[in-house]
């Protein structure tokens, strides 16, 4: 573990890995050190940001590194299920590539729940990871100019639901009808680091 000031109130916690992030986000996030107003993952760090009038990045410093990581533990967060048609354009070559039929590939994506590891790419778009899903996603050797928002994917370990039109390299599986990303609703994404997500399979519509 390093810890790096990022700026003048925020402080950067380098990890080997996404494992060592989730153990690490499942404590600070159950409890937060004081004076932290912020708390947000990515593949490899944890940012804390803090309010520089209620504490000094050194005492956040010394809290985390006192924290004592919760491997294999969820924080307790929402959980939101979202309905899949299963028509997605790789369905049939990914599972072609993993050895799989296209049935039992998405039985394998709706068995159990998925977690929001963190965020990124674009607003609302979540990564999510299954715990014991054993993913190895290839991504499209020529990512699409287009993908539709609402799409279900796939790539490496993660899956997740592009919340708009955008770019793509993404394996995609499968569509929900459900806007991930709404500036409308309080909060706006719907998968934030942490929220448990199932995916529930319904009839091509």
């Amino acid at each position: 573990m390093r810890v790096l000031p990022s700026g003048s109130t925020a402080l950067l916690v380098e990890l080997d890995d996404l494992d060592a992030v989730l153990a690490l986000y499942a404590a600070l996030a159950e409890e937060p050190p004081d004076g932290v107003v912020d708390i947000v993952p990515a593949a490899r760090t944890v940012l804390l940001v803090t309010d520089p009038a209620r504490t000094s990045l050194s005492a956040v410093g010394d809290a985390v590194r006192r924290t004592t990581p919760r491997p294999g533990t969820r924080t307790g967060g929402d959980v939101v299920e979202l309905p899949v048609h299963y028509d997605g354009e790789d369905l049939d070559e990914l599972a072609g590539l993993l050895d799989l039929a296209p049935e039992e590939l998405v039985r394998r994506h709706t068995a159990g729940e998925w977690t929001v590891a963190f965020g990124g790419f674009a607003p609302g778009f979540g990564y999510l990871t299954q715990p014991g899903g054993q993913w190895d996603v290839p991504r499209r050797s020529t990512p699409r100019t287009k993908v539709p928002p609402g799409s279900v994917a796939l790539a490496g370990e993660f899956s997740g639901v592009y919340p708009r039109e955008s770019p793509g390299g993404w394996q995609l599986i499968g569509r929900t009808d459900v806007a991930v990303f709404d500036l409308d609703r309080n909060p706006p994404a719907l998968l934030r680091p942490g929220v448990r997500v199932r995916f529930v399979e319904t009839a091509p519509g």
